[in-house]
């Protein structure tokens, strides 16, 4: 490999690097952090999926932008397979595309105010469904795009359904655009291209025979449709939308769980996979065991909330399965989550061999409001007031690392995981993602390091294809 340099200045942008692992082939060629990559083999580079596709030649043509503007083209030769390795700012180059609708229950406009800007991003981008999961509504796509999806064949998308009716999946959007879903995933399954569903369910909206006609218009597009998830609206204190919302309780749960069920059954049957799944709310909320883990068919859906509580047992459970010694005895363990799992973690907790106590709190989400009950959804503010009214024996105290910012130490009201030990230097306070952590904490206190500082990461491969690997986002 001999890289050929050339200088020029002009100022531009590109794929920001903030990390340059050593002996990668960046550091072989002398790229550092703040460096941008503007182009490969004059491939104007809007995102990381440009950059695989035009990085699979030998021989490369790389135009780079330093940190003082200052620009250099460095030429080398490379084998078929070989990565980069570095890690970008961010996997898209040019701004995420933002999501022009004004969805009845949008999360982002239930958020509080006078928070990061990061929490207020809308994104509705096509290109971070395909890397990371995040789901669109396909309304903000133009011609281009779909002809990008195509042509690169980003494969499998997630995608907002809500409704397949035109006229309800508008008024829960609120853009004319949203008629257009029939239409658009016959595009995507003529140019080849899967997809998994969300429905975000709203009482007295898209429920009962809605729901039906939705659940039944997607099962009639498979094999492009690998599944359905149903998830319940998720309201604040902080809404204002003037539009009325109401959210599930225990009743209107429990009829959604008996109205899937035979449809359910009937996929298992005749496809051998359930690929209608409801999350775990509405589980809980009915007080109804989740289901056992070969009915989540490998958990296609995780990230969205759905089966979350049933892969922390499973883990839990091979992990305890794996360590059959007695838990070590450091001293009481207090465990905080949020109130919808406290339950099902206490039981867990409970089914240690174990000579001392640890005791789960689900505590109360005064920032957002009650009604908001995951370990995810937990400030710092909230923690710190539980635990200066916390009168048990317990010193050593786990908290849900999914309630902390990805790879950071902060809370989402920007409190940080230290400002929080500071407050209470008598406590030893640890983290945990996912059941085999949990059980590692409970088991050895003392060996348990914290924090596993899981993020998310790519694998780089020559065609496009990259895997999340993802944390637990809830304990």
């Amino acid at each position: 490999m001999e890289p050929g340099i050339s200088n020029t200045k002009r100022k531009v942008s590109g794929g920001k690097i903030i990390r340059v692992p050593k002996g990668s082939l960046a550091d072989e060629l002398g790229l550092v952090p703040g460096d941008s990559i503007i182009s490969v083999n004059d491939i104007e580079l809007r995102d990381i999926i440009d950059l695989s596709f035009a990085f699979v030649d030998d021989e490369i043509r790389m135009l780079v932008a330093h940190a003082d503007e200052s620009e250099e083209i460095i030429e080398f030769d490379k084998d078929y397979d070989e990565e980069l390795g570095v890690e970008f700012e961010s996997a898209v180059f040019n701004g995420i595309r933002r999501c022009g609708n004004h969805c009845l229950f949008c999360f982002v406009e239930n958020m509080a105010p006078d928070m990061r800007d990061s929490l207020y991003i809308k994104d509705d981008d096509y290109r971070l469904s395909f890397l990371y999961g995040n789901f669109v509504t396909l309304t903000n796509l133009t011609e281009a795009d779909f002809d990008r999806i195509a042509r690169y064949h980003l494969s499998p998308l997630f995608i907002s359904v809500h409704a397949t009716d035109p006229d309800t999946r508008a008024k829960l959007l609120r853009t004319p655009r949203a008629r257009e879903l029939s239409m658009q995933l016959d595009r995507l399954a003529s140019d080849g291209i899967e997809y998994h569903t969300q429905v975000v369910l709203c009482p007295g909206i898209n429920d009962g025979e809605q729901l039906d006609k939705t659940v039944r218009d997607i099962i009639s597009r498979q094999p492009e449709a690998l599944s359905m998830a149903i998830v319940p609206v998720g309201l604040t204190k902080f809404r204002t939308d003037k539009y009325p919302l109401d959210m599930f309780d225990h009743d209107s749960a429990a009829r959604v769980i008996e109205q899937m069920r035979p449809i359910q059954e009937e996929q298992r049957k005749l496809h051998g996979r359930t690929f209608v799944y409801l999350s775990d709310e509405f589980y809980m909320l009915a007080g109804v065991d989740v289901p056992a883990a070969e009915e989540y068919d490998g958990f296609p859906q995780l990230d969205n909330g759905i089966g979350l509580t049933r892969n922390f047992i499973e883990e839990f459970n091979d992990s305890m399965r794996a360590n059959h010694k007695p838990a070590i005895d450091c001293g009481d363990i207090l465990v905080i989550s949020g109130t919808s799992i406290a339950g099902q973690l206490q039981r867990l907790a409970d089914s240690v061999n174990k000579a001392f106590n640890v005791s789960v709190d689900g505590v109360v989400n005064h920032f957002f409001g009650q009604m908001v009950n995951v370990s995810g959804l937990l400030t710092g503010t909230d923690i710190a007031e539980f635990l200066k009214g916390y009168s048990g024996n317990a010193h050593h105290v786990l908290i849900p690392e999914g309630a902390l910012r990805a790879g950071e130490d902060v809370f989402l009201d920007d409190m940080s995981l230290s400002s929080l030990c500071s407050m209470f230097t008598d406590m030893d306070i640890k983290t945990a993602v996912g059941g085999r952590d949990f059980f590692l904490a409970i088991h050895d206190w003392n060996s348990w390091d914290g924090r596993t500082s899981v993020e998310t990461e790519y694998m780089w491969q020559s065609n496009a294809g990259y895997t999340k690997i993802p944390g637990m986002d809830k304990m």
